[in-house]
């Protein structure tokens, strides 16, 4: 696989918020995310690697990503299910 989408989940005010993405290496954009070295709404707080999924092409990886940050359905399912975790 050459790029991969992934979504990142956390909490704020005891609200769980998601970030999707995507990238060639998930464990250093996670880290870069966690550093403040990520993108500007992922800074300041502690993400963790709800999904990912890998693909052959930046493209398809992109188009994935697209329809992922709009599908606030399965995006709210993950993050429940963060926020079931840490209860």
């Amino acid at each position: 696989m050459d790029a991969f989408v992934y979504v990142l989940g956390t909490t704020a005010n005891n609200r769980p918020l998601t970030y999707v993405g995507w990238t060639s290496n998930v464990a250093r954009r996670l880290a870069q995310h966690n550093a403040g070295k990520g993108a500007r709404t992922t800074r300041g707080r502690v993400w963790v690697l709800l999904h990912s999924e890998g693909f052959a092409t930046r493209q398809e990886a992109m188009s994935r990503e697209w329809h992922l940050k709009r599908d606030r359905k399965f995006r709210k399912a993950l993050a429940l299910a963060l926020k079931g975790a840490r209860a």
